[in-house]
C-alpha cells in the first residue's frame, strides 16, 4: 500500500486510478450517490407521467424534460464528490499523497462513470414512460448523450471542488452550476430534438462542435485552476 501511494505521487495516471478505485469501492459499499440519484429519477419520472398522462408532448418539450431530469439528478449526486472528502477529513490525506491533477482526474473518471450509468437508466425509463419520445436518429442521440454527459460530469466535478470549501454547500451547488452548464444544456436539448425529429447527422454538427469545444475548454480550465482551488 505504501509503495502504491508513493508511486501515485509521481505518476498522475496511477494517482488518478487510486482515487477512482477509492471512490468506486466506497460507492459500492454505501451506494449513497446511486441510491439518491435513482430515487430522484423515479420520483421525477412518476410526476411527469401523471402530469402528461393522455397528452401529446412535442419533441422539443420531451427533449427539454429529459435533460432537466438529467441535470437535477446530477446536481443531487455529483455535488458530494469533494464534500464527502471534507466531511470525512480525508482531503488533507489526498493533498499529501496525490497530485492535484490526479485527484481531479480520478474524481472526473468516477463521476463520468456514474453519470453514464445513470443516463442509460434514465433514457431507458424515459422511453418507456413517455411514448412521444421516439429516437429516430440513434447516431445523433448517441453522440449527444456521450458528449453531453462528459461535459456535465467535467463541469460538475470542478464546481463540486469549489463549493466543498463553502458553508452553504447544498444551495450553492445548483445556483453556481446552472449558468456554467447553460450553454451545454441548450446544445444537448437542441441535438436531442434533432434526434427525435429524425434529422440527418449533418444538421447536428453545429451542436456537436459546441459540445466538443465545451468539454475541451471546461476540462482544460479545471486542470489548470484545480491546484489553486484544492489547496486553498
Amino acid at each position: 500500500m505504501k509503495l502504491r501511494l508513493v508511486w501515485a505521487i509521481f505518476c498522475p495516471v496511477k494517482g488518478a486510478s487510486a482515487v477512482f478505485s477509492k471512490d468506486l469501492n466506497s460507492e459500492l459499499r454505501t451506494r449513497y450517490a446511486l441510491n439518491s440519484l435513482l430515487m430522484f429519477v423515479v420520483v421525477t419520472l412518476s410526476i411527469i407521467l401523471f402530469s402528461t398522462a393522455g397528452e401529446s408532448v412535442s419533441p422539443t418539450l420531451s427533449a427539454g424534460i429529459l435533460w432537466i431530469i438529467i441535470f437535477f439528478a446530477a446536481m443531487s449526486g455529483l455535488s458530494r464528490s469533494f464534500v464527502a472528502e471534507e466531511e470525512r477529513g480525508t482531503s488533507m490525506t489526498l493533498q499529501l499523497w496525490v497530485k492535484p491533477s490526479s485527484v481531479l482526474l480520478g474524481k472526473l473518471a468516477f463521476n463520468s462513470l456514474l453519470i453514464y450509468v445513470l443516463n442509460v437508466l434514465i433514457v431507458f425509463a424515459y422511453i418507456l414512460t413517455v411514448p412521444s419520445f421516439i429516437v429516430q436518429s440513434p447516431l445523433i442521440f448517441f453522440f449527444t448523450m456521450l458528449l453531453g454527459s462528459f461535459g456535465l460530469a467535467s463541469a460538475s466535478t470542478f464546481i463540486a471542488a469549489i463549493i466543498s470549501k463553502a458553508n452553504s454547500k447544498g444551495t450553492l451547488y445548483p445556483v453556481l452550476s446552472f449558468p456554467i452548464l447553460l450553454p451545454l444544456l441548450v446544445s444537448v436539448i437542441d441535438a436531442t430534438r434533432l434526434s427525435v425529429d429524425g434529422a440527418a447527422i449533418g444538421e447536428a454538427l453545429a451542436d456537436f462542435k459546441i459540445l466538443i469545444s465545451y468539454c475541451v475548454v471546461v476540462t482544460t480550465v479545471s486542470i489548470v485552476l484545480f491546484d489553486f482551488v484544492w489547496r486553498d
